[in-house]
């Protein structure tokens, strides 16, 4: 008898758990088809690091066939879904066109960036949501600093030493933090070439450097900040931006080569496509992670609004934290459909969190008790190595490196500013810019900052 499939379509935090624990239980009883763009699973809370010369770009990345045995990947990109026919249309890394049958559906395809329809901001901004937007940093960093040193007018080396962070969450601020750090040790090394000192500014809408996080996190982070230069402004943003810079909402300019896009995510285009209840873009799922009316449908992680049983009313936040453990569930009820185990609610009460500042420096609450100073950042690495599912060793070897070596300061030029568009494919919010004075496709919607999380 043939098997029954299920099909996962995406492959991040709830995604890959889902597929992993299922595998673990089904024990080859059903055939699991991963659908997902690329062959591996991207580990983002080290994504700043990467930007920043401390780990090589492989160390965050994890096979999925390498690490999922019993899970068939396939290798596309979904663009529909066929409720009734039961099948995902995708689009393969050549362009091809492919569909997939299925059983049981989990979908898991994560989120995007969230872009606001500001003059300029899909022309001149780039993202932070993966590889190639960590090594195109990576390169424009040292670049924008080599390309200052040799400037002869002092205004030109000013705003090409000078790099914009938008959005002070949880990427935003760590990627402020290391990129401080990865620049001003870059400076260091000019040995008598002229060198403008490198700066870092951080804005924010919010009144405080990570308003998710307990106040005390708060302070710790932004101490670190300031203490390594970082001009932190709460409650401003950008109003307008140019090639050669930018206009803040206080009216204020600044000139600046470098804006880095960090304001929050948004679910994954397709989870409108597909036709099902929505709430805030996510898709309306039950406290078992099942979508209301189709049994044989799942939905986890940032592309699901999935019912915070600790905080009745209200959903689980877009964070690493919950969506990985979405993925747990969603497997361990998707098994129960096929008689492997017993359905159970989703119900995780918050451990704490971790942000990794750069160096000895973190901000951590594990079970809520709030540390700062080496031993957060003792703790932040450790959860980090235990939280990766591959690359523990390497990336533990490149800490070390890091820690009595000076980092590598050369362009790889491996990718392109065109190669990473900030915007995404979206008619309907590329007509939202077009009217606003945008002259290309974005995307934006209101989503949660969602990135990690311990």
């Amino acid at each position: 008898m043939s098997r029954s499939r299920v099909v996962i379509v995406g492959a991040g935090f709830a995604g890959y758990q889902t597929a992993r624990t299922l595998a673990r239980r089904a024990r080859g009883k059903l055939d699991i088809v991963l659908l997902n763009p690329t062959d591996y699973f991207l580990y983002l809370p080290l994504l700043p690091q990467v930007a920043a010369g401390i780990l090589e770009p492989r160390r965050v990345t994890v096979s999925l066939t390498g690490t999922l045995p019993g899970v068939r990947l396939v290798l596309g990109e979904a663009h529909g879904v066929d409720l009734d026919a039961k099948r995902v249309r995708y689009t393969d890394p050549e362009d091809g066109q492919g569909e997939l049958s299925y059983d049981t559906l989990v979908l898991s395809v994560g989120s995007v960036s969230r872009l606001l329809p500001i003059p300029g901001v899909a022309e001149h901004a780039r993202g932070f949501r993966g590889l190639p937007e960590a090594l195109y940093l990576r390169d424009h960093i040292v670049r924008q600093l080599e390309l200052a040193a040799g400037a002869d007018d002092p205004a030109e080396a000013r705003a090409r030493s000078n790099f914009v962070v938008v959005g002070a969450g949880y990427t935003g601020t760590e990627l402020a933090a290391h990129g401080a750090m990865f620049a001003d040790s870059l400076a260091r090394r000019k040995d008598g070439r002229r060198a403008v000192r490198p700066r870092w500014t951080l804005l924010d809408v919010a009144p405080r450097v990570l308003p998710e996080l307990d106040e005390r996190l708060s302070r710790t982070a932004d101490r670190v900040l300031r203490q390594r230069g970082v001009d932190v402004r709460m409650k401003t943003s950008v109003k307008e931006a140019r090639h050669d810079g930018i206009v803040l909402t206080d009216d204020s300019a600044m000139d600046t080569r470098t804006l880095i896009w960090c304001v929050g995510v948004r679910p994954d285009p397709l989870v409108a496509d597909v036709g099902l209840p929505t709430e805030r873009g996510r898709v309306c799922v039950d406290e078992f992670l099942n979508v209301p009316g189709h049994p044989e449908v799942f939905a986890c992680g940032d592309a699901a609004a999935v019912p915070d049983m600790t905080k009745p009313g209200s959903v689980t936040p877009m964070t690493a934290q919950h969506a990985w453990r979405h993925g747990r569930t969603a497997a361990r009820n998707v098994a129960a459909l096929y008689g492997m185990a017993e359905r159970r609610p989703y119900l995780h009460h918050d451990r704490g969190f971790v942000v990794d500042l750069g160096g000895f420096q973190a901000a951590a609450n594990p079970l809520h008790v709030s540390l700062s100073g080496p031993l957060a950042g003792a703790v932040t690495r450790g959860y980090h190595l235990l939280a990766m599912p591959g690359n523990r060793v390497r990336v533990a070897a490149d800490w070390l490196l890091e820690a009595v070596q000076p980092r590598q300061a050369v362009q790889l030029g491996m990718v392109r500013s065109g190669s990473v568009p900030i915007d995404s494919a979206s008619p309907e919010l590329a007509r939202v810019f077009r009217d606003q004075g945008s002259g290309r496709q974005a995307a934006g919607e209101e989503a949660g900052q969602g990135r990690d999380a311990a």
